[in-house]
């Protein structure tokens, strides 16, 4: 599965895999997406490895979509505090962590957005001399 090759913009190929996906994976991607733009609307939309990508000053998160879950990966997640415990897959590794999302889960919005405004100061720290 792929969005169509056709858009002109990373933004557009996020677009069609939304729609691409239909039901529920593509609520909750387009809901994602939703909140990351709320948490800074200069967040950069990007289309690599074939996944929508949320970047600013580095990558923030991935949006990937399987038959049974929602994989949102961090890559830079193992330095992020995550108070509200949303991280709950890859929780082993040095650097990334995720959160994966089944059919009937809800995402916790507020804390999503603290998250993602945690991994953009996280990116923007890095960034500074």
């Amino acid at each position: 599965m792929s969005a169509p090759t056709t858009a002109s913009s990373p933004s557009e190929l996020i677009d069609g895999r939304i729609r691409e996906l239909g039901g529920w994976r593509g609520a909750l991607l387009e809901e994602v997406r939703r909140l990351i733009l709320q948490a800074d609307p200069e967040v950069v939309e990007e289309w690599k490895w074939q996944v929508p990508v949320w970047s600013q000053d580095g990558i923030l998160c991935t949006g990937e979509a399987y038959k049974a879950h929602v994989k949102l990966t961090f890559p830079k997640g193992a330095a992020l505090s995550d108070p509200a415990g949303l991280f709950n897959a890859s929780l082993d590794g040095n650097a990334r962590r995720a959160i994966d999302l089944k059919e009937g889960e809800r995402l916790d919005a507020d804390a999503f957005v603290a998250l993602i405004r945690r991994a953009i100061e996280a990116n923007r720290s890095k960034k500074k001399p």
